[in-house]
């Protein structure tokens, strides 16, 4: 499903697993919501990303929002944990730095 090569990466939302495709408008989109992405990734690489934020940036990369409500996909965060949870904000924080988005 999520091919690492193009910086996308999936997230299991209930019983499903969902795309997140760092997309050009999907990272405008989230540099509106959340300010500077470069600050982004430095407040990630030091620890200090909230989950809001992560949050945030996945939602806006959600390839397919279809009928999940963004407190959901909170939940699903929540619900693998962090550290879970790392491994596709690690592919999207990648594809921010790298760029072609």
């Amino acid at each position: 499903m999520a091919n690492s090569e193009r910086g996308e990466a999936s997230i299991r939302i209930g019983a499903r697993d969902c795309l997140l495709r760092p997309s050009y408008a999907a990272l405008l989109a989230a540099e509106d919501e959340l300010g500077p992405l470069f600050a982004l990734v430095e407040r990630a690489s030091q620890g200090g990303l909230k989950l809001a934020e992560m949050n945030a940036l996945f939602w806006h990369c959600l390839a397919k929002r279809d009928d999940i409500p963004r407190e959901r996909l909170g939940e699903a965060i929540a619900a693998m944990g962090l550290a879970e949870a790392t491994k596709p904000l690690r592919v999207l924080l990648g594809q921010i730095l790298k760029g072609g988005g």
